[in-house]
């Protein structure tokens, strides 16, 4: 298996094209051609990360974390990044990074830490938008349901827990082709009036690419008439944070005790108490603070997330518990499951868990 087939499987769980744009995801490193020999999944990847990924002859590593975030305008090894890079270049090891793409997904972070605390009923906090399209093409009535079909497989017409979804309209197309066409139908140079079936399905926008492929592969028409515009409809089963509910109500002090251990947090810290019972959750992986209006607009007992900052305690207001259990507590899941979609997914070759901690907050 090569670098680039192993990279593109994530796109079936957390597809790139879904990464906030602040982020930096996808292959920092390496050859996309190189055959993979191992892969070392991490959090993040240090210059111990490296050495561990040598040691266990590793030549891709998958990483949550993106190592370069920003810029590198040399590379003389003066910072940690620097030193990263150039050692997996030296041993040719290659780095991905996923990231903000596994934020938004169902199957990443915080589907994580919702599995943690075993909360039921989940949905997505922050669904994301822009990210649902729609199609509308014209095809001749009697190829209407070929095309249709091919569009489905393709993955087109899915909507949350339903696929196979499209409305069409029957009417008249009219064209005519130049001296240069080659027309399906009728004589070039001569207007022709055509029976076809207005067809239009919504589809995730990361999987455009392929379905007009299929719609190409499958129309008979030389010059496939058709149009894509990006909806503003939220997608309800993607985006950041999610929300569930425990198997049953418990005291704030019980949930803080439970939180600490689910997360296996050296210190726990929150907003001041409301003496209400704790029920429905509210999760963010990593820095969090901007959820937490939607956490309380969504009727959430508690937000656990992390980074918050001193005044952003304040925001609670009475509402809700702020939880706030560290960056990479709230993130440590991440290489778990990622381990588990590759060792599923592939079996040609190892797949190891870093043993590596990356935590860089230490505790007295």
């Amino acid at each position: 298996m090569t670098v680039q087939e192993i990279t593109d499987s994530f796109e079936e769980i957390a597809p790139l094209a879904y990464a906030e744009d602040f982020d930096n995801v996808g292959l920092l490193v390496g050859d996309p051609l190189m055959e993979v020999s191992g892969v070392l999944v991490t959090l993040d990847t240090l210059e111990t990360t490296v050495e561990e990924a040598i040691t266990k002859r590793c030549n891709l590593i998958i990483s949550f974390h993106p190592i370069i975030f920003s810029g590198l305008k040399n590379m003389t090894g003066k910072s940690y990044v620097e030193r990263v890079v150039m050692r997996a270049i030296k041993n040719d090891i290659a780095i991905f990074a996923i990231h903000t793409a596994f934020d938004n997904s169902p199957q990443g972070v915080n589907k994580g830490m919702c599995d943690a605390l075993q909360l039921q009923d989940r949905e997505i906090l922050l669904p994301k938008k822009n990210v649902i399209k729609k199609l509308t093409t014209y095809v001749p009535k009697n190829e209407v349901l070929g095309v249709r079909d091919a569009l489905f497989a393709a993955g087109a017409g899915n909507i949350g827990n339903y696929d196979h979804c499209s409305f069409s309209t029957k009417g008249h197309g009219s064209f005519k082709g130049n001296e240069l066409s080659n027309p399906t139908v009728g004589e070039k140079g001569i207007i022709q009036v055509e029976k076809e079936v207005q067809l239009n399905m919504t589809y995730e926008a990361h999987r455009e690419k392929l379905i007009l492929k299929a719609l190409f592969r499958a129309h008979s028409y030389e010059e496939v008439a058709y149009e894509t515009i990006t909806l503003e409809n939220e997608n309800q089963t993607m985006g950041m944070g999610m929300t569930g509910f425990l198997q049953e109500p418990i005291d704030e002090m019980a949930f803080l005790r439970l939180v600490q251990k689910a997360f296996n947090a050296q210190g726990v810290r929150h907003s001041a108490l409301r003496e209400e019972p704790i029920n429905k959750i509210a999760v963010l992986g990593g820095s969090g603070s901007f959820a937490i209006n939607a956490a309380i607009k969504a009727g959430a007992d508690a937000l656990i997330t992390a980074d918050l900052k001193y005044h952003q305690f304040y925001q609670a207001e009475g509402k809700i518990l702020l939880v706030d259990v560290g960056h990479y507590e709230s993130e440590q899941f991440t290489k778990n499951l990622l381990t588990d979609f590759l060792k599923e997914k592939f079996s040609s070759f190892a797949v190891i868990l870093s043993d590596e901690d990356t935590n860089p907050i230490k505790y007295l």
